[in-house]
């Protein structure tokens, strides 16, 4: 039986390797629309593509052009949805996940870390799981 001798740099390369392979792929937006540009740049002009893979190309565009578009608006949705209900907070008081900081919410306010509840003495508190309401 044979036993190759490797070091250690060759083993974390090997399990840098593995963890590679095992990790999902994904492809952003952004990345696609690249990708199909350079696909139709270097095609062949002698030699064009089937009117099939053309379609297909486009379809697989459409759809990633859609997904994006949905994940946009549901994104807003969501937003609109936890405004609407933090704002049934202002009056109340609230005390925060921690139970460090309580009083009433003076206020609720959209920050571009999620919604925070704004009490009479300037405290913020982020609205969501967690925050007590009395």
């Amino acid at each position: 039986m044979n036993v190759e001798a490797t070091s250690g740099a060759q083993q974390a390369q090997k399990a840098g390797a593995a963890r590679q392979a095992n990790a999902p792929q994904t492809v952003d937006y952004q990345s696609f629309l690249r990708l199909l540009v350079a696909e139709m740049k270097n095609q062949d002009p002698t030699s064009p593509m089937e009117s099939t893979d053309y379609v297909a190309q486009l379809a697989s565009f459409s759809q990633v052009e859609q997904s994006v578009q949905a994940n946009a608006k549901l994104d807003q949705i969501l937003q609109a949805s936890a405004l609407a209900q933090a704002g049934s907070l202002v009056g109340r008081e609230v005390t925060s996940a921690d139970g460090e900081i309580t009083g009433t919410v003076a206020e609720v306010r959209l920050y571009s870390d999620g919604v925070m509840a704004v009490l009479e003495s300037g405290d913020k508190i982020p609205v969501g799981p967690g925050v007590v309401i009395r």
